[in-house]
């Protein structure tokens, strides 16, 4: 995954705490094992230091995971990873919800906080 295509822009409120959320309910990513699509939700939630996260930008980066063969708990940590990187934010949570696949749903959560590496 490319985490040169995350854009950001200058954060109008530097100087306040506040929660951005943003909610994909169309993700796809290929199992690894199987071959077979997956479908989920990806939902970030972060509080913005210096910048925010440009909309357009994560689209596009969400879209190379579409013929990824990668599992969920990889996607989750990859996409905070990646974000961590583009934003440097005080707090950021990736929350991925999966569709069931064999009747089995999966959650995977990863989370960062900037005062934990202080």
């Amino acid at each position: 995954m490319k985490k040169e295509l995350l854009e950001v822009f200058d954060n109008q409120f530097p100087d306040r705490d506040y929660t951005i959320e943003i909610v994909n309910p169309e993700f796809t990513s290929v199992c690894p094992k199987t071959g077979l699509p997956d479908f989920g939700t990806i939902t970030l939630r972060y509080v913005p230091d210096k910048v925010c996260i440009e909309l357009k930008s994560l689209k596009y980066y969400y879209l190379e995971f579409r013929n990824a063969g990668i599992f969920y708990e990889n996607i989750t940590n990859t996409i905070l990873d990646h974000m961590i990187s583009a934003l440097h934010p005080r707090t950021l949570t990736v929350t991925t919800e999966w569709k069931a696949r064999g009747g089995i749903t999966e959650t995977v959560t990863a989370s960062y906080s900037s005062a934990d590496k202080a």
